[in-house]
């Protein structure tokens, strides 16, 4: 309780300074917290943009899709290359040079090659969640104990057997940090393709907003997009947790 309401009150002086200092700022380019309200009310009541439940659903589908392909792909990878020690030690500097590009380099190629629809969205997020992913198998791969695996197959374990029970256990951990890093970057992957080229979706509405200078419609769309991200870290954080207490 003290720390929600440390939490609370950080939250309260945030606002107030911000009120207090937009007021005394251009109007057209800084708002108060009490001019997005009122277009936090007029977008959720689908005054602003009737659409904004079709645009808010598309950005969902989006990030669903591309993490599901992100965790599929890099979880497949990442084990053929952790359980096959020689391939793992050819692919992975590949792999980390990648990740070690900025990412947004690549998507104008991916837009030029899918085009401004979700597809070029959902191939962006796909981009930047797999990464973690798989880097996050092979190095929780490589931090199981081999005195584990040892003693567990001198008891007769099978190979399944080893894997589930012993591998598995042990890497949960960093894997579960891995997919959560990759949710958040998967996220990220998607809203700012939107932002930078798209015909739909929240990025999408936030640029239109930006655009036209309508101010409060545009920091109303940021707090609905943070509150979206907020939503997905906090499941991923439970489900980390939960994870924890079944390895510990």
């Amino acid at each position: 309780m003290r720390v929600l309401a440390w939490r609370a009150g950080l939250l309260a002086l945030l606002l107030l300074g911000w009120e207090v200092g937009a007021r005394q700022l251009n109007p057209l380019l800084y708002v108060p917290p009490s001019a997005v309200l009122p277009a936090l009310g007029r977008i959720l009541g689908l005054e602003a943009w009737p659409e904004f439940p079709e645009h808010l659903a598309l950005t969902v589908r989006e990030i669903l899709l591309a993490y599901l392909l992100a965790v599929s792909t890099g979880l497949g990878l990442g084990f053929l290359l952790g359980l096959r020690a020689r391939l793992g030690a050819v692919y992975e500097p590949i792999l980390a040079a990648l990740y070690a590009v900025p990412s947004v380099v690549w998507y104008p190629s991916l837009m030029l090659f899918f085009g401004l629809g979700p597809s070029s969205k959902v191939a962006f997020g796909f981009l930047l969640g797999f990464f973690p992913v798989v880097l996050a198998v092979l190095a929780g791969i490589r931090q199981v104990d081999r005195h584990l695996l040892t003693v567990a197959a001198s008891m007769g374990a099978r190979p399944r057997e080893l894997f589930v029970k012993v591998v598995l256990p042990a890497m949960s951990a960093t894997l579960i940090s891995g997919l959560r890093a990759g949710l958040a970057l998967t996220v990220v992957g998607v809203i700012v393709g939107e932002v930078l080229g798209a015909k739909a979706g929240l990025g999408y509405l936030i640029n239109y907003a930006y655009g036209l200078l309508r101010t409060p419609e545009y920091v109303a769309l940021v707090v609905i997009t943070l509150a979206l991200v907020m939503a997905i870290d906090g499941l991923a954080a439970a489900v980390e947790a939960r994870s924890r207490r079944w390895s510990a």
